[in-house]
Parts: structure tokens; C-alpha cells; sequence
């Protein structure tokens, strides 16, 4: 009797400590177009990438950090995953495409950013700058 009251208890505070620790968003349902949508900019236009800085700054540094590593003043506050952009391997496994719809569109923490940032090269400028943080 004794041990199944432990057990019991043991399954329940294992149960209310997966929940507290959860901390993984759903995956991204990203549709088709995006998946194979190619950025029209120039991604090595060095203008471009310095608009793409300053937007960051002013739009994403404050979750994911200066320096893309997910370490902003906000990011302690989110429950989500909010990446490394200065691991290479970050964008290894996504097009510029799901990166455009995941900033535009966001989703649960990632807030949209199809009204702050208004035209959408200036996302694509924001990718490209993105991927100057890998190392």
C-alpha cells in the first residue's frame, strides 16, 4: 500500500514537472510557396546587409540578442526556442523562404512583423543579415 501511494505520487510530481518544463513550441506549419520562395535581394550587397543590421537592432535584438544568439533583455521571458543565428547550422535545414514567413507571419512568442516591418525586402534584408551572424 505504501509503495503505491509513493508511485502514485512520484507519477503525479513527474507529470506537473513535464508541464512546468516545457518549453518546446509545435513545429512550424509553413506553407509550400514559402518553402521554395527565393529571396530577390542581393545577399552579398554590403548596403544591404548594414539596413538589414539596423533593423535587426531595432526589431529582433531585444529577444534574440546583438549578436543573434538568443540572449536578448526579453528572451528570459519566452518560452520558446528562440535559435542561435550564429550557428551555421541554424540555417542548414530552412530556406530564406521559411525564414521570411516565420518573421512575417510569427507565431505563439515570434510576434508578426508584416505591420513593424512594413516592405517586405526589408525582411529579406533582415535574413541576409541573419546569416553574416554564423560563424
Amino acid at each position: 500500500m505504501k509503495n503505491s501511494i509513493k508511485i502514485t505520487l512520484l507519477l503525479i510530481a513527474m507529470i506537473s514537472l513535464s508541464f512546468t518544463f516545457k518549453t518546446t513550441q509545435d513545429p512550424w506549419k509553413i506553407p509550400a510557396k514559402y518553402k521554395t520562395m527565393k529571396n530577390p535581394t542581393n545577399v552579398s550587397d554590403k548596403e544591404g546587409i548594414l539596413d538589414g543590421k539596423s533593423i535587426f537592432a531595432k526589431q529582433c535584438s531585444s529577444c534574440h540578442g546583438k549578436k543573434g544568439m538568443g540572449d536578448g533583455s526579453k528572451a528570459s521571458t519566452l518560452k520558446g526556442d528562440l535559435g542561435d543565428f550564429s550557428d551555421p547550422n541554424f540555417y542548414k535545414d530552412q530556406t530564406d523562404g521559411e525564414l521570411f514567413y516565420k518573421i512575417s507571419k510569427g507565431k505563439d512568442d515570434m510576434p508578426t512583423f508584416e505591420k513593424k516591418i512594413k516592405e517586405s525586402e526589408d525582411i529579406w534584408l533582415v535574413i541576409n543579415y541573419m546569416k553574416t551572424l554564423a560563424k
